[in-house]
Formats: C-alpha cells, structure tokens, sequence
C-alpha cells in the first residue's frame, strides 16, 4: 500500500483541536491508536474520500478499527482490518472513476492483507484483548530547548506506536538512522521503549505503572546512513498519566468504635479511613463514604450516618456497619469494609437496696468483725461502671466506730467495726446508708437508702490498768521486801460488780511480788541494774488483772522500773596474761571496765601491790581508762603476778592480779616459747605422779566398796539368753557335739594379743606444755603458789594418768595394773558365784577369784 498517492490530505482526530485548514473535514476514529500520522485522505471533494494507509509497521497483535465520519448521515462503520470505506451521499454525478477504481483496488488488497495479519496474530490477541481496549492518547510538542513532552497512559498495550517520527533537518535529504538512550531504553528498565530506526516511530513494549515510575527522561538520536551528518541529541520526556487502576483500602477493617447511649444528634464518634494509591491530584484518589448496611437494622436501618449518628439506643449491643470507599468522587472504583460499634451503658438507673431496714446484734469489745451485708439490685450494663455501687454511712455514726465497702460482687455493702463498741457507754446505734454508682447518673435519679438498727451485746470485759504503762524509779540497791508501787485495774463491767486480783505476769530476772488484792507491788530479790534483763537502764515487767466472772477475763499492765546506778561494781583489767621482755621492755596497755554507769566509772586510778611496787611501774593513761604497766627491773625468765588496785571514780576499788611471763627476749620481740618448755620440770612432774596415785587409791577403794556390798545372791547381770560376740549358750551338758563349729582360740586374748601400752615417764611432744608458776620468793605468796599450780595440773590434758594406762582387761602375770585376786572378802563364802562361771571365758579370772577356782 506503500506509494498509493492520489490527491492526499493530512486528517484531523476528532479527539484534537482542528487546524484552520479542518473547518470542515471529514473525521477518522481509530479505536486501538488514536494515532494521528498512520493515515492519509484521497477525496476530490468533501463526499467522496478514500482511506489510505501507508508507513504503517503492524507490530501490534490486535484488531485495528476504523471509523470514518461526515456530515452525513449515512456514514458507516466496519470493523474489518485495513478496510477502506465509501461514504455515499450527495451527488453521484460528481464521484470521478479514478477514486471509484482505486476504492475497488485498496479494498480487495486490505481485506487479504487483514486476513493474514488476522490469523497470524490470533493467539496473541485472545490473551491481550483487554488491554487492546485501551486507548492511548499522544501528546507531541516541539520544546524550547528541543525536548519532546510525550503523555503516555498506563496500562497501555505493548508494541504501541506512540511517537509517529521524530522531525530533522536532514530526513528530506538523506535517510536518517534513529535511536533513544536513558531511562527505559539502555537504562533500568531497560526494553521498556524502542524506536525504529528508519522512520524514528517510539514504542512502548510492555504496560507502564505510574504508580513505580511516573516519568522517564530518554534521548533521540538521529544521523545519516550514508554522509557524516549526525543531529543533536534530542530530549524525551514520557510522562506516565494516571487510570483508575488502584481501589480504595480501608486503613483498618473492622473499624472498632463505642457511643454511649443516650448520646446526642449529631455526636461524632468514630472516623473511617481509606487511602487510595492513585494520583492524588486526580479523581482517580477523590473517596467518598457511604453507609452500604448495618446490622441489626433496628429499631430501624438509618441509625447511624457516615458522620452524624442520632438516636439513643441499648436494646442492642452492637451495631455492624458495612461501609464502602469509593473513589473518583464516589463514581469510581469503590471497597467495602466494616465498622462495629459498641452501644455503652450509661447510668440511667439507680442501684435500689433489696431490703431497707435491718435490725442486727454485735457483741462488744470486737474490732473487724462485719455487722451486716447490704445486697442491691442495678438495671444497668452489668459489670459496667454505671452497674458497679459505692456505698456511705450518711447519718448514726459520730463517733467513728463502723465503716462501709463495697463487697467483691460491687452490688453488697458489707458494714464492719473500727472501733471497739461499749455496752456500759451505748447500747445501741441506728445508721442510715446510701448506695450510688462509680460513676455519676447520666440523669437526675433518686438515690436509695437502707436503717440499719445495731444492738450492741454487752460480754465480759478484762480489766483495764490506768494507766496501760506505769514508770516508777527506784535505786538498783533497794532493800528486799521493800515497796515499788500500788498499780491496779479496774473494771468496765460495772453492771456484774466483780472483784479483781493481781499477779505477776511476766517477771523475767524474778525481782518482783504483788499483793493479788491491793496490787501493791514490792522486791523480792536484789536487782542489779548491771543485769542483762536490764535494758538502757529500764526493766519490764508484766502484771496481770484478772475479774471473777464465770469465764475470767484478763487485763495486762506494764511497769517500768528505772533503776538507779550505785557504786555495787568495782573496776576490773580485762587483760590478765601478758608477756614481756626482760630487756628493754617495752609498755603494756592494759584496759579497765567497770559494769556501772558513766557516774561511778571512769577515769579510773590505779595501784601497785605487793613486790610488784620494786618491779614495776602502773600509771594511768590520758584517758585514764587504761593501765600502762612497764617492767622496771630486768627479772629472770619466769612468771609472775602483778597485783593491781583499780579505784573507779567513786572511790570504789578491787585488787586485779595479772600473771606476767618474763622471758628472755629484748624489746617488742616477745618470744616465750622456749620457756614453755623449759617450765615443764620437776613440779610437772611430782604433779602428775600425785594424780596417778590419786587415781589408783580411787580404783582401789571403789572395788572395796563393790566387794563388801555383795550379802546375798543377786541375779546375774546377763541371761541366759543373751547372746555376746556370737557366742551361744545352749545350756549343754557333757562333751560338745560334732556339727557346732567353735572357734575358742578368737574368744581368747592371750599374752600376743595384749594392748599396747604407752610409757608413762614421756609426755606426748604433740600436747602443749602446761605454765607452772614458779616457787616465789616471797612466803605469804605460797598459799596463791599452790592454788595455781594445782589448778595448772587439773587443767593439764598432759598430765597422768594418760587413757593409755587404764588397761584392766588383762590380769595375767607381768600386768602393769598388778592382780586383783588378793582383794578378797571374808564375807565371801556367803556368796554363791557358780553363776560367773556360765560367762564364759572372759569372765574366767572372776569365777576363779570368787569360785574357788585358779588364781
């Protein structure tokens, strides 16, 4: 169809504004392109035209449409591919035959060539026959700095021609080579737009969304196939138009809300909101709301607007709203979504109580305990703020002595004491009770009230002591038997007229008696005012009230006594063993207690006794709290006592010995442990003889004692039963039998099998030597010398007898703890001792002593 030219015209799209030269033109409708240099008009007049094609690549797989249109009314449509269409009308004299032969020629041509393009191309269009709906339109304008603004639409079909050709200078003298780079050609994403580069059309291969990309920046290039002659680059600029492509979206669904009830007209509650991903400078995003249904529809269907709501309503719950979105100022495309909302309660009735009068009994004397319970009934929501009920004592109670709470369930008042009820003072009390809601009532409602009349039950009260405490003060010397103080109760029955006695509670140093009828209470021992009972200088006690009622009730007092310090203590060194070198001694300290208070202690002053005068020196220290004791004269290495005399500053004095160990040594250097060992001498020794012969006299003399008390028979210590080391005794006579297996040669412990006995002459190296005071030189010091020496032996794990030597269960010839034998009695004979000899072996020395037997 190439090259078929008869009288041609340029055609003007009746989507244009037309050119002067298109007053009055005949219109061409292409539905798939609305592309504007595709085709040309041959007509000799304004009624007889011809449809040419020509410069047209068919690189779309679709169904191309036509319509050609004139001014007059029998104009038609067909919707054949490349069909050319004779418009008939007017004058048929006029029509020349070149236009009717060329009509015939293109006509049957197109039809063949529609037809192959049709089945070629047939696969292709049923899978893209909607976008092939779609129309494009192009907008191409010539820029000031020689850019090209195109408008493409989204959506649209690939393969479009959507640029006839791009303008040069030169395409009239040569033929020119196209080509575009940037965004969507070379560049990300690159294929998206092509161009012919023989006739410089632009396509778009693949559909566009301007919603990812709403603008792509390209350049065209155009030179010469045959000279040197290349144009400037030329700017492109597609700019993506929006469709309606993208449905509103609910921000949330459901949309949840609550009004409360009662609410006014007009009372805006909850706002809907969706958002739409088109333009928003089109219509394409301009959403509208409306109200599609809402359940339940009662009592009827208009309860609520998309804004205003009206109408105060708790027969329901819950209300659904569907609601719908749509856009294009609500002619586009629309979503639904929903909306629940919640009627709340309000406070539109009064809790009521269930009974309005109540008449109760309370024993007396009781705290905490619950008067009575108040339930009530609410009409309203329940669980809700406006069903749950508070509670207040409005009348009844001056005196503070009941209160009100609201129960668990939040519909019970429970009323409890606070305060001890008296009989004897009030008898009984009438309270009048109101009950309201959490919350304030949404209209004026009348509150409810209960009487509560309480009888108050008069029980037996324990005496009470005035006061609860009683201090009195006393010096901690005050005599025995001596009064304290008269502390007594009374009691707050006055209707029962009973008696009260008085005793000793709690009484912990036991110091104390009390007069159980007058309570007048007096010392039964000293007290000490040093005594761990006393604490800063205070001792309690506790005294007991109690009446003479059928079930007696006790009442408890507290005396405090605050005792006097006097001067019952003497001062005292607490350190009584100190070292020191014989030369160059260096000062003691020595620190001073006394148990009295601050008045009859310190500072304290101090004396040397004795030969310690002509050794030592004593001074106080600065803060005459403790001694400082130096050794003047160098002594031989030994120990001494130092006897000092502390007064306090009350004059009150006590003689403190101190034993101070000498030792050779100078300085601070103190090393006494060479004279640990060395003290261990002669003395040591005459001590631990005396204690082993003291303990043998013992031995011996108990035994004796033993022996003379035996004047009958007794029973024997062991039965005949008992069994001892697996040796069974089976009361047999004669020989043994075969099938017993005895082993008598364990059950004897001959002289191999003796204990080992440790020497008594050598005193284990592994216990610590004992201090023995060495003899004084001064003879009225002999009766302490021999005090501590005696106490030194007792305490001495060294001294005999060692464990080691008490070994009596051998007696045999050569034993250390010689034979018992000789220690006979003449009453002997009188015994009978057959029994020991059924003891077996170990017993056989006894039996024979006492049997008649071997010595």
């Amino acid at each position: 169809m190439k090259g078929y030219h008869v009288v041609e015209k340029l055609w003007c799209s009746m989507n244009s504004n037309p050119d002067p030269w298109c007053n009055n033109p005949p219109y061409v409708y292409n539905s798939s392109s609305n592309t504007t240099s595709d085709f040309t008009i041959a007509t000799d007049n304004q009624s007889d035209c011809t449809l040419l094609i020509h410069n047209v690549q068919f690189n779309y797989s679709g169904v191309y449409k036509f319509r050609f249109i004139t001014n007059v009314t029998l104009g038609k449509y067909t919707g054949l591919t490349g069909a050319t269409l004779q418009v008939t009308g007017g004058n048929p004299d006029h029509w020349p035959v070149e236009a009717v032969v060329t009509a015939v020629v293109l006509f049957i041509a197109l039809v063949i060539l529609g037809v192959v393009i049709y089945w070629m191309r047939r696969k292709d269009e049923a899978q893209k026959d909607n976008r092939g709906k779609n129309g494009v339109q192009i907008q191409v304008k010539q820029l000031p700095q020689s850019n090209e603004e195109v408008s493409q639409q989204e959506e649209v079909t690939y393969a479009t021609v959507f640029v006839n050709h791009l303008n040069n200078d030169f395409s009239k003298e040569t033929k020119m080579v196209y080509s575009i780079t940037g965004e969507g050609a070379d560049m990300h994403p690159a294929g998206l737009f092509t161009i012919d580069r023989n006739t410089g059309q632009m396509y778009v291969s693949q559909p566009l969304d301007r919603e990812s990309k709403d603008q792509y920046v390209l350049q065209a290039h155009a030179q010469s196939s045959t000279a040197n002659i290349k144009e400037p680059a030329m700017g492109v600029i597609v700019e993506v138009l929006d469709q309606n492509d993208n449905s509103p979206i609910f921000t949330q669904n459901p949309f949840i809300g609550s009004v409360p009830e009662a609410s006014k007209i007009g009372f805006e509650f909850r706002t809907v909101s969706a958002t739409d991903a088109d333009d928003p400078n089109t219509y394409n995003a301009d959403i509208r709301y409306s109200i599609v249904a809402q359940i339940p529809a009662e009592p009827h269907p208009n309860m609520f607007a998309i804004n205003p709501i009206s109408g105060a309503i708790r027969n329901f719950r819950e209300y659904t709203l569907d609601i719908q979105a749509a856009d294009m100022q609500g002619d586009g495309r629309a979503v639904t979504g929903k909306a629940v909302i919640t009627v709340t309660d309000s406070n539109d009735n009064a809790p009521k109580f269930v009974k309005t009068t109540y008449n109760v009994s309370v024993p007396e004397d009781q705290v905490g305990v619950v008067v009575v319970k108040l339930p009530v009934t609410d009409d309203d929501e329940p669980q809700s703020s406006a069903w749950a009920s508070k509670f207040r004592i409005v009348n009844g109670d001056s005196g503070g002595f009941f209160n009100i709470s609201t129960g668990p369930n939040k519909q019970e008042g429970i009323i409890t004491t606070v305060k001890a009820l008296d009989y004897e003072d009030n008898r009984k009390f009438t309270l009048l009770v109101a009950v309201e809601n959490d919350v304030p009532f949404a209209k004026p409602l009348l509150t409810s009230t209960a009487t509560i009349i309480v009888n108050v039950a008069d029980v037996n009260e324990a005496p009470v002591f005035h006061p609860k405490e009683k201090t009195v003060i006393k010096p901690e010397d005050a005599a025995v038997d001596s009064e304290l103080v008269v502390y007594t109760a009374t009691d707050p029955d006055t209707d029962r007229n009973q008696k009260v006695t008085y005793r000793v509670g709690t009484d912990l140093a036991g110091w104390l008696t009390v007069d159980k009828d007058t309570g007048l209470i007096k010392v039964k021992s000293p007290m000490d005012r040093e005594s761990s009972y006393v604490k800063d200088g205070k001792y309690r006690a506790l005294i007991l009230a109690v009446d003479n009622d059928s079930v007696p009730a006790t009442g408890t007092g507290t005396l405090i006594i605050e005792l006097e310090d006097v001067n019952d203590n003497a001062p005292i060194i607490e350190d009584r063993l100190i070292e020191v070198c014989n030369k160059d001694p260096s000062p003691l300290l020595l620190s001073v207690t006394d148990k009295d208070g601050p008045n009859f202690a310190a500072p304290f002053n101090v004396e040397l006794q004795g030969d310690g005068r002509n050794n030592w020196t004593a001074r106080m220290n600065d803060s005459k709290t403790g001694i400082i004791l130096l050794l003047k004269t160098p002594l031989e290495q030994g120990i001494y006592n130092v006897i000092l005399r502390v007064y306090d500053s009350g004059h009150h004095f006590q003689d403190n010995t101190v034993q101070a160990t000498v030792c050779d040594c100078e300085g601070a250097n103190v090393n006494c442990k060479s004279m640990r060992t060395a003290n261990f001498g002669f003395p040591a020794v005459l001590g631990i003889l005396g204690a082993i012969l003291a303990l043998l006299l013992l031995l011996l003399l108990l035994l004796l004692f033993l022996k003379r008390k035996r004047t009958k028979k007794e029973q024997p210590l062991i039965n005949d039963d008992d069994i001892r080391d697996n040796v069974y005794y089976y009361d047999e006579e004669g020989g043994g039998e075969d099938d017993q297996d005895f082993d008598l040669s364990v059950l004897h412990r001959g002289l191999d099998n003796r204990p080992d006995v440790f020497r008594n002459d050598v005193a284990p190296t592994f216990m610590p030597a004992p201090q023995y005071r060495p003899r004084p030189a001064n003879p009225e010091e002999i009766g302490t010398f021999i005090d501590d020496n005696l106490k030194a032996a007792d305490n001495d794990p060294t001294a005999p007898p060692y464990d080691s030597l008490l070994v009596f269960d051998y007696e045999g010839g050569g034993s250390e703890a010689g034979s018992l034998s000789s220690l006979n009695s003449s009453s002997s004979g009188d015994q009978d001792y057959e029994c020991l000899g059924e003891w077996g072996p170990r017993f056989k020395k006894l039996a024979d002593m006492y049997g008649g037997g071997e010595d």
